[in-house]
């Protein structure tokens, strides 16, 4: 499967801030927002990603991020002029996709919880038309929604409903079959002039190709796309992180646990980042790094 992140678009919901920096490079406490969503690709095993983002802004993320080489991944990038819709992201991306599945993930969105990468990976593997996210959220109207049936099964999608049909949003992250490059391209475009994804979802459902997968309880999704929106993101990261000294999407350590770097390689990028709480906290956990064949087995 490949991936692609999108982080374009203008940030109005942030201006002025946004007017001269991508709100996908604005910090969510102690790393750029583009962490979260590049770790989800990273904890599905996804290691090609492809970011798409304005002309203006893919400078800066090169500049952040570069190949992608130092964290046994590859990173390509593709400028898209006007934010088109969610879907035009699978017409620029479909040399980056070829053949295989795809995933793709917003640049302003977060997820966390308990078992994560072992259902993205779970999910990822054999798809066969779309699989969504949802989760329960209090403003349903403010979404996507999808309605499920009393077995679980995905029966409708809704955009922005004035009267929701149920409180499961459609969080920004998508697993789709090849075939979505076709769908896309085949989709008409709003009366905005834009390509929705809920357009390609709806064509999925009338084919009786897509899942939604429920993000329980444990779990947290949030978008950063307003102020408000991301003060919440970085005050929940940063309260996560001191009380458990852990760091939320820290790639390096991301790509040394799933096996794309060794501690060593680890290690280096930790001493690049030396004087920050960050680097010394990647430091630290190359240096105590067991790989798994190294634990002993459990006494019986």
């Amino acid at each position: 499967m490949k991936g692609i992140i999108l982080a374009g678009g203008s940030g109005t919901r942030l201006y002025p801030t946004t007017l001269a920096v991508s709100k996908q490079l604005m910090p969510v406490y102690d790393k750029p927002t583009i962490y979260y969503p590049l770790s989800v690709l990273m904890l599905s095993g996804i290691t090609d990603i492809l970011i798409i983002s304005t002309p203006a802004d893919l400078p800066q993320f090169r500049r952040l991020l570069g190949d992608g080489s130092e964290l046994g991944l590859t990173f390509s990038y593709a400028g898209q002029e006007r934010p088109n819709g969610l879907a035009e992201a699978f017409l620029i991306g479909a040399d980056h996709i070829g053949g295989d599945s795809v995933a793709l993930v917003l640049g302003d969105n977060l997820f966390h919880g308990p078992g994560l990468s072992p259902l993205l990976q779970k999910n990822a593997r054999d798809v066969d038309g779309c699989v969504l996210f949802g989760y329960q959220v209090s403003d349903p109207e403010r979404y996507g929604v999808g309605e499920v049936d009393d077995r679980g099964c995905l029966v409708s999608i809704e955009e922005k409903p004035t009267a929701p049909r149920s409180n499961r949003a459609i969080t920004g992250l998508y697993f789709y079959s090849n075939d979505v490059v076709d769908i896309a391209k085949n989709i008409r475009p709003s009366e905005r002039g834009e390509l929705e994804i809920t357009d390609v979802n709806l064509t999925y459902l009338a084919e009786g190709r897509a899942r939604l997968v429920e993000l329980r309880r444990g779990f947290t999704w949030l978008d950063t796309g307003t102020p408000e929106a991301l003060l919440t993101a970085s005050q929940f990261v940063g309260i996560l992180e001191s009380r458990q000294r852990v760091r939320i999407a820290c790639l390096e350590e991301i790509a040394l646990r799933m096996g794309y770097i060794d501690a060593e390689a680890c290690h280096r990028l930790g001493e690049r980042l030396g004087k920050s709480d960050y680097g010394r906290y990647v430091m630290e956990v190359a240096e105590t790094w067991r790989p798994p064949s190294a634990v002993a087995a459990p006494s019986r």
